[in-house]
């Protein structure tokens, strides 16, 4: 019984007259009747009883109207489904997200795709960047967000935006009196580096950038995350170099002044994914990055 058939054989039982089911059918009455006979004949059960007037539902077929509808419903549902999935208009996307991440430009990115796209549902997970390139490679996440990521085969790589690093500094410290800081002015002071990680990250960048500048690097705490970082300078530890987007934590006691450095100016966050992932809603997340790092005057590495 395919669901050709079970149309042909609805609109029989709701209008139990051949000739009225055929032309609603827009077909000729023949054909109807040769479909309706071989029905019958595969179920092995009279499904009408033919009469003067036209046909009555026998107890087998009155039974298969009770299911046709919403069978029919079903089919029609995961027709309808399938094409909205096809075009990444419905379906799910695990996200990879770091702490600095989600203080602004990840929580754009996301409300601008679930605009597009609402019915997509986003599942967002707190990983580190190994974590992420791990989870991408398992296929246990679709897309990640991160910095400084090294590129290597079968990972895409798309810059969103190059932010500005700024340097954290207790209100009460000396340095917050100049309009902006360089290297050198930190050189000796104590220092707050994260993210404390294996993998190359900020703290590797502003480690070199001290070096380079020829620079004394302090350091008096290392840490896991931007928070913790900001609430130690908050608490008179030390300084940091920490991404423009920090300021947005607001912590009470902590000041911030650009950074002036001739080898470090920015830092790229970028996305990343799976190249042979043909996933729709991928792509479509993936034109929405797009969109937003040619606003931002974003390039490649």
């Amino acid at each position: 019984m395919d669901l050709r058939q079970m149309k042909y054989f609805l609109a029989l039982a709701q209008e139990l007259h051949f000739g009225r089911a055929a032309q609603r059918l827009h077909m000729a009455q023949p054909p109807l009747t040769r479909q309706i006979r071989a029905l019958e004949e595969e179920l092995g059960t009279a499904l009408f009883l033919r009469t003067p007037k036209g046909v009555e539902l026998t107890a087998a077929g009155q039974t298969l109207l009770d299911e046709v509808p919403n069978i029919l419903s079903l089919a029609q549902r995961a027709d309808e489904r399938t094409r909205l999935a096809g075009a990444g208009l419905i379906g799910r996307l695990d996200v990879g997200i770091f702490g600095s991440g989600v203080l602004d430009v990840i929580p754009r990115l996301l409300a601008d795709f679930h605009r597009q796209r609402p019915d997509v549902r986003l599942e967002l997970n707190n990983m580190t960047k190994a974590e992420q390139l791990q989870a991408l490679r398992e296929r246990r996440i679709a897309v990640g967000f991160n910095r400084l990521v090294q590129a290597e085969p079968g990972l895409g790589v798309q810059v969103v935006l190059r932010e500005p690093l700024v340097v954290g500094l207790p209100e009460t410290h000396p340095l917050c009196g100049r309009a902006q800081i360089g290297l050198r002015e930190l050189s000796g002071v104590p220092m707050i580096l994260y993210p404390n990680a294996p993998l190359p990250g900020l703290a590797q960048e502003v480690t070199a950038a001290f070096a380079r500048e020829g620079a004394r690097l302090e350091v008096a705490q290392e840490v896991e995350d931007v928070l913790t970082c900001v609430a130690l300078v908050a608490s008179g530890f030390g300084c940091c170099i920490t991404t423009q987007s920090a300021m947005s934590l607001r912590l009470p006691g902590v000041a911030y002044r650009p950074l002036h450095s001739r080898q470090l100016r920015d830092i790229a966050l970028c996305c990343l994914y799976r190249t042979d992932d043909g996933s729709p809603v991928l792509a479509a997340f993936l034109r929405v990055v797009q969109s937003f790092a040619a606003r931002q005057g974003a390039v490649e590495p």
